[in-house]
């Protein structure tokens, strides 16, 4: 009996390594196809809007308008989804409606801060090449630090201060680099700064709105496209954008309502699949992939429109992707840390 009984805790064993194994593929298997079209939708995406804002078949000088056309869009499928319930067998979505006082008041900050930040990213995309993009935007992190001090009153590492002098450096060299070719925009490069800080404030504001909606990603988006329909109006008039619009001629061409619809899908989408990405990875592994997808498509964009670059720019984008880099894994591992102590929740950072 007992070479019996031996023989099947072996069998037993031997089975649960064997579906250990499977189920560690189909997670890897899971992860790599998540990145990966997180990867491809957010680099069309950019390409995309570039293509909108600033190409010659569009030809409409109105960015704000475009902006506010792609969360019409966002906020069509985010309300027939909500009214469906979601995608069966891929995701539920959260039931909500952004019509209550109530919610229209604790949400409509943080969705100031949203149209804000998109509309500036957009206004730095129309004006700078996409190669450029990032390195337009790369001040996120430090706005992050500074924010975090003064808002939180929360002290950073000394490592993680000096990867954010890095990021300083190489957004100046590099700003430096694009002037000397001749491509550099002033105005884009604001937006971009613009776009940065507003990014960083959307993210404190994003955590303390978060319980509002029963920490419902998804519901939060669903109702700052809604109020960003609002929001932008102001925004295109102020602009002077009314003008371009009302002149425009091609607003009875079907291609382009099919491009104007194809990027308010890629906006979704991206917000889609960034959400998916944390799901399931991590929220370090979404900044690392993050980071290296934009080494990917400044690589991509300098092909695609044949530019030339010199050794310091490419410089310049490395420092910035390696000073990122490192910011992530040095505050993975203070976190690490700080898990296994007891922290007061006022001193808990927000960012």
């Amino acid at each position: 009996m007992t070479p019996i009984t031996g023989k099947c805790k072996e069998n037993t064993l031997e089975s649960k390594m064997k579906d250990r194994k499977s189920e560690l593929c189909s997670r890897y298997i899971k992860i790599f196809v998540v990145v990966s079209c997180y990867w491809i939708v957010s680099i069309v995406t950019v390409f995309v809007n570039k293509y909108l804002l600033s190409g010659a078949s569009v030809n409409l000088e109105a960015p704000l308008f475009i902006t506010w056309f792609q969360c019409i869009v966002s906020f069509t499928i985010c309300f027939c989804l909500s009214k469906t319930g979601g995608i069966k067998g891929i995701f539920v979505f959260p039931k909500g409606t952004p019509w209550n006082k109530d919610t229209f008041i604790k949400i409509v900050p943080v969705s100031i801060l949203f149209t804000v930040m998109i509309a500036s990213n957009n206004l730095c995309l129309k004006y700078v090449g996409v190669s450029f993009y990032y390195i337009g935007r790369s001040l996120t992190t430090v706005f992050n630090v500074a924010l975090s001090w003064l808002l939180l009153k929360q002290v950073t590492s000394k490592r993680c201060i000096l990867c954010c002098a890095f990021i300083i450096l190489g957004f100046f060299l590099g700003v430096d680099q694009e002037s000397l070719l001749g491509s550099f925009s002033l105005v884009g490069t604001i937006y971009g700064v613009i776009g940065s800080l507003t990014l960083s404030l959307y993210s404190i504001y994003t955590k303390r709105a978060l319980p509002f909606v029963n920490q419902e990603v998804w519901l939060l988006s669903y109702y700052n496209n809604a109020y960003s329909i609002i929001l932008f109006i102001p925004f295109i008039i102020l602009n002077g954008e009314y003008t371009a619009i009302w002149n425009y001629g091609h607003f009875d061409s079907t291609m382009f309502w099919v491009q104007m619809v194809t990027g308010g899908i890629c906006g979704f989408a991206i917000g889609y699949f960034t959400s998916l990405q944390i799901q399931v990875t991590s929220p370090l592994t979404h900044n690392i992939s993050g980071t290296a997808k934009a080494c990917a498509q400044t690589v991509i964009a300098t092909q695609w429109y044949s530019e030339s670059k010199s050794v310091l720019w490419w410089s310049s984008n490395i420092m910035v992707l390696l000073s990122s880099a490192l910011y992530a894994r040095f505050k993975q591992v203070e976190m690490q840390v700080n898990s296994r102590r007891i922290v007061p929740e006022d001193e808990k950072s927000l960012i």
